[in-house]
């Protein structure tokens, strides 16, 4: 990627004629990449940065509604256009899905229906009918995740033995415990403290409507017995540990109670951010918010005050609908926009890049308090986070994005910022050689089976995507400073071991085998392996065999959840997935492949006539299975580095 010479291919088979027939309308390419250039460009902030919407399923806009009948804090026109955003989204089956087209997810669904019966919604009304119908049919709101039927035990819909035990008192946890925060995610202990406090109190919502939710039980949520379905043997072992700890909470005494609770506030008081809020993510706020209100903190106290703000700040309001973001995305959409502005047009973009680096140097992270420096004490920071300010969690994915970004820009004064940025991201590196998001060796996958954990996503180990995007930065700085190359090759050997049987990678944060396959083969080619290497021949051949005959790629987030149905595989390709597949096979040395140049010629026709593109799907995973996220970037500027790319190699032959 935006090398000076032409592409190393040491196979022979993987390139094909370079005919006319291969070529593509240069002038069309040319147009059709400086009309989305064009348009990225408007989009830029003129602080330098760039910041789409993120959004998630209707749980999160949901609970936004429900927050304002727990406080008795009702904003009647904001709760109409989030209503409207619920009905729009709602399936044919009248359930609610986790992602659009997928199956719908109960625990999802019963938000949604408590929170339009909140605005107003008859029972009586067709979409509720059907929705509520829906719901009895998977069994009941019972069935719900943790997250939903604390929910629904803060507004009385069912009793607090339906939820885990979470007691306070974990805060005085020693750090060898088998349980504690510093064992678990960064997003799963900014959530968890100060429900802590919600759950150890028995938190009550105001509700100043009474609305209630029992039609969405088969059994009386009193009457219920099987909240808890046991999972493994593990799991048993925890279930027991949880019904032992609600037998003897009589027993603790209230001196300790209270000194947790100081010891929880302290923790998120620390954390609280700004108006960037606790984490950074929209949970934790609330739950932050929330418990200071319920221990007596008045309405006008600075902290609340923020707290409120950090969460208004997520809404996304238009004339007709809102919903609430789970979170802001802005360094992490500048990194990517940059990328694609250098391939299209390093010098006509000098000007908006320079800003964005500029913005981008302003929000670099230094020697701030972080819960990484638990496992790195000694090491000096250096990251960036992945909203606009988020100190105690600096993004190991964005780190390593940006600062290769800078890196291949070649502009002037952003050294400093990049050597930091790569000591850290080397500092950071697990034993296994790849690396977690946000942790180091975050790896206690025993905890997964504790009953708070039902969603499987209290872990943030290693994963390939992450692994190789640092791998990326660290080859590219190390072609002028060896000391990165230890490091390196650790990662090399983790990437190797992680590949699958039929060449692919897995991708964690972004869906799904096809965007694990593009991150790896971008980071692969700034490494000194040959383009022969099986790593690169095997994802070549993967990708190749699962192009759609529109030439085209999508891949369905069903992938998380039946791999071997759809991985690499969608009803309709997409222009950002087909980006990804171009870009990998592009990198794997095969842009003179029929493969690319079919590639090429959808995102051409799928191209809007403003410049970018539109595609209605969900980008990425939150957690597998349980959580995804659509990237409104995505599609404005994957397709345009993908169109330049392809360019910029043709023209080095």
């Amino acid at each position: 990627m935006f090398t000076e010479s032409p592409v190393e291919t040491s196979n022979p088979d993987m390139q094909n004629d370079t005919t006319s027939a291969h070529r593509p309308n240069l002038g069309r390419l040319n147009a059709a990449i400086d009309r989305a250039k064009n348009k990225l460009l408007t989009l830029q902030n003129p602080a330098g940065y760039w910041v789409f919407e993120l959004e998630a399923d209707c749980t999160i806009p949901s609970e936004y509604i429900m927050m304002m009948h727990y406080l008795d804090d009702i904003d009647e026109e904001l709760q109409r256009k989030i209503a409207v955003y619920l009905r729009s989204r709602q399936s044919a089956d009248g359930s609610y899905p986790f992602f659009t087209g997928g199956p719908g997810d109960i625990s999802g669904s019963v938000k949604t229906y408590y929170a339009l019966k909140m605005a107003g919604d008859s029972i009586h009304e067709p979409h509720m009918k059907r929705l509520r119908e829906w719901i009895l049919a998977q069994g009941g709101a019972a069935r719900a995740n943790v997250f939903t039927r604390i929910a629904l035990a803060v507004f009385q819909q069912l009793p607090w033995r339906g939820v885990p035990y979470i007691p306070v008192e974990i805060m005085h946890f020693p750090s060898w415990f088998p349980f504690h925060l510093d064992k678990v995610s960064y997003w799963s202990r900014t959530v968890m403290v100060p429900l802590f406090i919600m759950c150890t109190l028995k938190a009550r919502a105001k509700n100043p409507h009474n609305v209630n939710i029992l039609e969405l039980f088969v059994v009386h949520p009193e009457e219920e017995k099987h909240y808890f379905p046991e999972r493994t043997l593990l799991n048993k072992v925890f279930l027991g540990l949880d019904w032992l700890g609600r037998l003897t909470r009589p027993l603790i005494p209230k001196r300790m109670t209270d000194s947790a609770i100081q010891k929880a506030v302290d923790w998120f008081t620390e954390r609280l951010n700004g108006e960037d809020g606790l984490g950074g993510i929209f949970p934790a706020m609330v739950y932050a918010y929330e418990s200071m209100l319920l221990l007596g903190f008045p309405k006008d106290h600075p902290n609340v005050i923020i707290a409120r703000q950090s969460i208004d700040k997520l809404l996304v309001i238009h004339d007709e609908y809102a919903y609430c973001q789970p979170c802001l995305s802005p360094v992490w959409d500048t990194g990517l926009a940059s990328l694609a502005l250098l391939e299209a047009d390093r010098q006509g973009t000098t000007e908006s890049l320079g800003k964005a680096f500029e913005w981008l140097k302003s929000v670099q992270l230094s020697d701030e308090p972080g819960d990484w420096r638990v496992r790195r004490p000694n090491l000096a920071g250096g990251g960036w986070a992945f909203q606009f300010a988020n100190p105690h969690y600096p993004d190991v994915d964005d780190t390593a994005l940006v600062a290769f970004a800078m890196a291949e820009s070649r502009q002037d004064n952003l050294d400093e910022s990049i050597h930091r940025a790569t000591r850290w991201i080397v500092g950071m590196q697990s034993q296994n050689g790849g690396y977690g998001a946000f942790d180091v060796d975050n790896t206690y996958y025993y905890l997964n089976e504790i009953p708070f954990a039902d969603h499987g996503a209290l872990l943030d180990p290693p994963t390939v995507d992450v692994s190789a995007r640092c791998a990326m930065l660290m080859a590219r700085v190390a072609k002028d400073h060896a000391e990165y190359l230890p490091a390196l090759q650790r990662t090399i050997d983790y990437i190797r071991n992680d590949q699958e049987a039929d060449g692919s990678w897995f991708g964690r944060w972004g869906t799904n085998y096809i965007y694990g396959t593009w991150s790896t083969l971008l980071g692969l080619e700034q490494t000194s392996l040959p383009k022969s290497d099986p790593m690169y021949t095997k994802a070549a051949a993967w990708l190749k065999s699962v192009q759609r005959e529109d030439g085209g790629w999508g891949e369905d987030n069903l992938s998380y959840h039946d791999e071997q149905k759809y991985r690499g595989r969608y009803d309709f390709s997409t222009a950002f997935q087909t980006a990804w597949a171009v870009l990998g096979l592009i990198a794997a040395g095969e842009v003179n492949s029929p493969e690319v140049k079919a590639g090429i010629d959808f995102i051409l026709r799928s191209q809007q006539a403003d410049g970018v593109w539109n595609d209605p799907c969900f980008t990425a995973p939150g957690f597998p299975k349980v959580f995804y996220l659509k990237y409104h970037g995505y599609d404005k500027f994957f397709p345009l580095w993908a169109l330049a790319r392809y360019r910029n190699e043709l023209a080095k032959q």
